[in-house]
């Protein structure tokens, strides 16, 4: 097997190409029935609790919440698989409906089973990192005094 036809590299690449389509049925059927998805990893705004989001109706919610409400386009710098698991090292470009832009650097692991389903799904970004790039359209920012 090549690097390329690594089933979780394979299973990470749909994940992200279902997820800029906003194709919902499609991206949840990557996931096993009992899957988690940690994105980010540990407490945030996404997840109050830092416990993820696991079994397919959390990660439907998880979908409607987050993947629904910006545009994104990921850029991948590195993959490393290995085992069931890959880790993608990486920016995920977010592009929101009031025009504003920012990016997330990070490194994103996937592990899927021995059908290929995705079993977990963990993201490590900083929160306080994604919003410092954000910046507005020049039509949002006020004009300098």
């Amino acid at each position: 097997m090549s690097a390329k036809e690594h089933p979780a590299r394979l299973a990470s690449q749909r994940s992200m190409r279902y997820s800029v389509r906003r194709s919902k049925e499609e991206w949840l059927s990557l996931f096993a029935d009992d899957a988690i998805v940690e994105d980010p990893v540990g407490p945030s705004p996404l997840d109050k609790e830092g416990k993820g989001h696991r079994g397919k109706e959390a990660i439907s919610t998880f979908f409607d919440r987050i993947i629904m409400t910006s545009g994104r386009k990921f850029e991948i710098k590195d993959s490393f698989a290995c085992g069931q698991e890959v880790a993608n090292v990486g920016t995920i470009h977010l592009f929101f409906p009031d025009g504003s832009e920012g990016w997330c650097d990070g490194v994103f692991l996937y592990k899927v089973n021995e059908e290929g389903k995705i079993v977990s799904l963990r993201a490590f970004w900083e929160w306080d990192r994604v919003l410092a790039t954000i910046v507005k359209p020049a039509s949002h920012v006020p004009p300098a005094a």
